[in-house]
């Protein structure tokens, strides 16, 4: 571990020989013709490092100027973008009037034209119809890093986002697993995931997992909310994902974009972008396949996905959009393995007759008002079809595969919904004010059914049939689910550096169940030799309040504080009913948690140069869904079980910097860039007050007590690289703190170290060449040991990996 903190003490030196270094300051005031303040100005000094962006009442500042002529330029949403030409000599105080615009542009096309970052940046107090100030937010811009998109790398794209633990499930990215701050990993549940700003999950309500991931070459830039962001889109404990996509160019009315990449295990992607505007028409359709054999036996893969986007902008203030996803694929899943296994041969699969399909269509139509210059509106209407199919031995992995017929578990999911957000801007005194309210309507409907499908001997091994004798569907259910909820969030602006934020949420949420399962014994050979039909309905209603509050202390570009509080709940899904699987159960008396997440922190960028935000959290969890380690009495066989365990509570650190190095060499290098980042999370997270002693002060599972990422970008003209490695420390996977089991259902996961690179060169505007090593000092490791899907056991991950891309844009 001592090598990873060598880049921490390189960046107190530099910190130190900034702070030594003496320049000039450029300040000033932003405002309108008629005396209006104009929040959240960009500025910047046009071909240099020098940035910033102006507070929410007008006030900029640039430092550590140097002597010297610069054009100064700034723009802000919904204005006209300005320059002037200064020379600095000593301090400036420049007051600036800007007419607003003709043209209403979107947040992402205002950013687009910034001077580019490393990749990482952070959301403005007021976008849209939304308000963040008060929360820890950061936006992974993807353009502007270098990594292996092809893959959907999740390392590499999110490697300076503080605290999140990572399932890798699979080496194509097909599937994000994503936890921060000790919450379950499992297809990024924990988080309220959304794309272009509507659910993209199964169902929100009772089954909140995605087997959909936006493709990293179809999205723009990737929002991430902490905490209190459970007042605007849910009542998770863990946060927004969101996943903005890209959108055709502006500027011409046709531009396509063709890519392809080819790696290791057979890999293969192509994808083909098209888009552009022509009068009132903006379009983007975009088309991905990918395909490859995986590094494990058993591991091919076959992914097609599909979107569509047009916007008509029917006056200066109104837009309509319509958009469309469509996504199939079909794995072959190599299992899980023991720990003896593991540790002989990782490389080995002892399943051959597993495997996943699904069929995702999420389509939207997104509503823009401008009413007037203080009132927005934007209105969402979301809708999913889908399903996912499971077959295979999903029985224990200590066992061999018997042959014989396999386990078949189907879901339909089709649910629709409605958001819609207004957002007004008044002034109390001389200070200006934002507040936002909005209404939700979610209706879902799942169709779950468990039983059995055909052995695979014969014909396509991949059937996802099941038996024609009804004895043998062991469960089918209906889950239909409804919720209604109105917040409201506003930013009280006591000074023009001080906010108060307050919010509330009140939801209604009916969740049911409808369906019939079979309870079966079966002898040693296999064969069923008793059987019981259940019947099973259930109805729950719930509706309550939950409120927080942030605050906002904005001393300049460089110190900013921010702190809010704010109630959490999340009620218990459809896994939690009944599952046929063997090797998961769940308690028939769960209860729906509840809690509390709180932020304190201190973030700042000086000059473009130094880039930092450190924040402490705390999560307090009651009535804490995990999973213990239990023994069937009948059978003997251990099974992983989920109860409310306890109450639980997770503090901990997180902290991020960033620091330009060229700058203290040469402040005018306009086109070289050379920076170092570290982030480093400790979470400490305990089961506490517990009615069992088996559990009690025990460490909460999935919540490795330390995630530590570091690394170098550089850019010089047309080339650029990335470097950068991370450590895991080692984490439990049940609440019972199990170290080993037989199954490999519940054991230690042992800590890891990884490392990649990847680099790209820009052969000119129409030619790249993109290339990545992917677990460069080819270590192994696993992150999760699962009891169902792709298992259950321990699920490897990938060796050591090439990839190599060539980008054709016109």
């Amino acid at each position: 571990m001592k090598h990873f903190f060598f880049p921490i003490i390189l960046l107190s030196i530099f910190i130190s020989l900034k702070c030594s270094a003496q320049n000039f300051t450029i300040s000033g005031s932003i405002k309108t013709a008629s005396g209006e303040d104009v929040a959240n100005a960009s500025v910047i000094l046009k071909n240099t490092k020098y940035a910033s962006t102006g507070d929410t009442a007008g006030y900029y500042q640039l430092k550590n100027i140097q002597t010297g002529n610069y054009t100064l330029q700034v723009s802000a949403i919904g204005y006209q973008t300005i320059t002037r030409s200064i020379n600095v000599s000593g301090n400036l105080t420049i007051n600036l009037v800007i007419d607003k615009s003709v043209q209403q542009l979107k947040d992402v096309n205002i950013r687009a034209e910034k001077e580019k970052t490393f990749g990482v940046t952070r959301l403005k107090a007021v976008e849209g119809t939304t308000i963040n100030a008060g929360k820890k937010s950061e936006v992974v811009v993807l353009g502007d890093i270098t990594a292996n998109t092809a893959t959907n790398n999740t390392r590499q794209i999110y490697s300076k986002i503080a605290g999140l633990n990572i399932w890798e499930n699979d080496g194509a990215g097909i599937q994000l697993g994503i936890g921060g701050r000790g919450l379950n990993p499992n297809r990024v549940t924990n988080f309220n995931t959304r794309q272009n700003g509507y659910d993209l999950s199964a169902d929100a309500l009772g089954y909140p997992e995605s087997y959909y991931t936006p493709p990293a070459e179809l999205t723009d830039r990737i929002e991430i909310l902490r905490g209190a962001a459970s007042l605007q889109y849910g009542t998770q404990f863990g946060g927004l994902v969101n996943f903005k996509l890209k959108e055709g160019a502006i500027d011409k009315p046709f531009e396509i974009t063709a890519r392809e990449t080819v790696g290791s295990w057979g890999f293969l992607n192509t994808t083909t972008s098209i888009g552009g505007t022509d009068k009132k028409i903006q379009y983007y359709v975009f088309f991905q396949h990918k395909s490859g054999d995986g590094w494990r036996p058993n591991s091919e893969f076959d992914v097609n996905t599909a979107y569509a986007a047009v916007t008509y902008n029917a006056t200066k203030k109104f837009a309509v959009t319509f958009q469309y996803t469509y996504m199939d694929y079909l794995a072959h899943q190599p299992g899980g393995l023991t720990d003896a296994e593991f540790d002989a041969d990782p490389h080995q699969s002892v399943r051959e007759r597993n495997w996943f399909k699904v069929n995702w269509g999420l389509g939207a139509v997104l509503l823009d008002y401008q009413i007037n210059d203080h009132l927005k509106f934007n209105s969402r209407f979301f809708g999913l079809i889908a399903d996912r199919d499971a077959l295979g031995n999903l029985d224990f992995i200590n066992r061999a595969d018997p042959g014989g017929d396999r386990q078949l578990f189907k879901d339909k999911y089709t649910n629709f919904g409605n958001e819609s957000r207004l957002l007004y801007s008044y002034k109390i005194g001389n200070e200006s004010q934002n507040l936002l309210v909005g209404f939700r309507y979610y209706d879902g409907h799942t169709h779950r059914q468990q039983g059995l499908g055909n052995n695979g001997s014969t014909g396509d091994p991949s059937d996802f049939d099941y038996k024609s004798s009804d004895s043998y569907a062991y469960s089918d259910y209906k889950f239909p689910n409804y919720n209604e909820s109105v917040f409201a969030e506003n930013i009280f602006r006591v000074t023009p550096k001080f906010s108060i934020i307050p919010g509330v949420r009140f939801e209604n949420i009916i969740t049911k169940a409808d369906g019939n399962y079979t309870n079966y014994v079966q002898d040693q050979a296999g064969n069923i030799i008793f059987s019981q039909p259940v019947n099973d309905v259930r109805n729950r209603s719930r509706h309550f309040v939950i409120g927080g509050v942030g605050l906002s202390y904005y001393q300049s570009e460089a110190t900013q504080f921010y702190g809010n509080i704010s109630q959490n709940y999340r009620g218990i899904n459809f896994n939690d009913i009944h599952s046929a699987n063997k090797n998961s159960q769940s308690d028939p008396n769960l209860q729906d948690e509840k809690g509390y997440s709180a932020d304190l922190g201190m973030r700042g960028n000086l000059s473009g140069v130094f880039n930092y935000d450190v924040s402490l959290f705390f999560i307090n969890y009651n009535n804490r869904i995990g999973s213990v380690q239990a023994v069937d009495p009948v059978s003997f066989n251990i099974y992983r079980l989920r109860t409310n365990v306890s109450q639980s509570r997770n503090l901990g650190l997180e902290s991020f910097a960033e620091l330009e190095l060229l700058h203290f060499f040469n402040p005018q290098l306009t086109d070289t860039k050379l920076s170092i980042f570290t982030n480093l999370a400790l979470i400490n997270a305990r089961y506490v007050n517990s009615k069992e002693p088996a559990f009690e002060n025990k460490k909460v599972e999935l919540a490795p007590d330390v995630i530590f990422k570091t690394g170098l970008s550089y850019r010089y003209k047309r080339f650029s690289a990335s470097y950068q490695v991370g450590y895991t420390s080692s984490q439990f996977s049940d609440a019972t703190n199990a170290t080993v089991s037989a199954d490999a259902i519940t054991g230690l996961i042992p800590a890891y170290t990884v490392m990649d690179i990847s680099a790209e060169y820009k052969l000119s505007k129409v030619f790249s060449l993109q290339g990545s090593v992917n677990n460069l000092a080819d270590a192994r490791y696993f992150t999760r040991r699962a009891d169902s899907y792709p298992g259950p056991g321990i699920i490897p991950a990938d060796a050591r990996g090439f990839f190599l891309t060539l980008q054709i844009k016109l």
